[in-house]
């Protein structure tokens, strides 16, 4: 019989990813809605994926959680979020949720969490998006459970949102961007789903894998406007980056989170946007056993995605 694995939050990108990578497990693909339901089917039955059972559950519901996980050695937990709205909430998304997962996972087989959180989470951050990140790592490293987290900043991947925003900054010949000196470290979403899997078969063998809050980030930290041009010469065309001030940012999305129902941004979201990430990525990637793929190939992977 093959081993399972639970992974929460699994209609997102890096869930896709995990499950496509993933046919020697059995996957309980857990979401919450049905329009994630009805997306990640719709994935599954595209790619014609056979060893994944989606369940649409209430993730705050403890009891159904224990009935759930009852059968799982490892669970890969996706849920995250950058910009709040009516339906979910940093204290929804990132503690609430992770409160009720570990309670759940109480006295059952599982034995290992993976947790992906972000570059710049810190419980007593005054970015609230940074801060509740912080609270949910503080919860798996002192339940009873070995958990490793991953911080990743930027992940890129065929097709997904970030490179498509990026692809479309890059084809326009003046691109527009709030700071464009902030730094960025983009990893590629194949080596996050690498360190998963890695530390996912090492449970699964005996292995010893390592624990806590590791640093993973791409090979190079460069300015957003050095990004944009890098994927600008790859597609053969020229574009000029500006710089708006970072305050008008911050004041028009103030005014379409008083004015509209589902802004299109907020002031946390641009604060964890415009974090600079220059970090040292090979401690972890030794520790992960993984090597990270350089920044050309993945720039060059995700503009000839088609």
């Amino acid at each position: 019989m093959k081993e399972k694995v639970l992974i929460t939050g699994a209609n997102g990108h890096l869930g896709k990813k995990l499950i496509l990578a993933s046919d020697e497990y059995d996957i309980c693909a857990l979401v919450r809605s049905e329009k994630a339901e009805r997306d990640l089917m719709n994935f599954i039955e595209g790619h014609s994926i056979k060893n994944v059972e989606i369940v649409k559950g209430d993730y705050l519901d403890v009891s159904t959680m224990k009935q759930l996980v009852s059968s799982y050695r490892y669970v890969v937990h996706l849920v995250g979020i950058i910009k709040e709205n009516k339906q979910n909430n940093f204290d929804l998304v990132h503690k609430q949720t992770t409160e009720a997962l570990i309670e759940a996972l109480k006295d059952s087989k599982v034995e290992k969490i993976c947790y992906i959180s972000i570059l710049g989470s810190k419980e007593n951050s005054g970015n609230a998006c940074f801060s509740s990140r912080g609270y949910a790592e503080k919860l798996f490293l002192k339940s009873a459970i070995p958990s490793l987290i991953l911080r990743t900043p930027m992940v890129l991947g065929e097709g997904d949102n970030a490179s498509r925003a990026i692809l479309k900054n890059a084809l326009s010949k003046f691109n527009f961007t709030f700071r464009k000196l902030s730094l960025e470290q983009p990893i590629y979403v194949g080596d996050v789903i690498k360190a998963i899997k890695i530390d996912i078969n090492k449970t699964f063998t005996g292995e010893m894998s390592p624990n806590g809050i590791k640093i993973l980030a791409g090979p190079i930290s460069l300015t957003r406007e050095e990004l944009t041009q890098k994927v600008a010469k790859l597609k053969g065309v020229k574009v000029r980056v500006f710089s708006l001030p970072l305050l008008v940012g911050y004041a028009l999305a103030g005014i379409a989170e008083i004015l509209l129902p589902n802004p299109p941004t907020s002031k946390a979201m641009l604060e964890v946007l415009d974090h600079d990430d220059n970090v040292d990525p090979l401690p972890a990637c030794s520790e992960l056993d993984i090597r990270l793929t350089p920044l050309e190939s993945m720039l060059e992977s995700i503009v000839s995605f088609k």
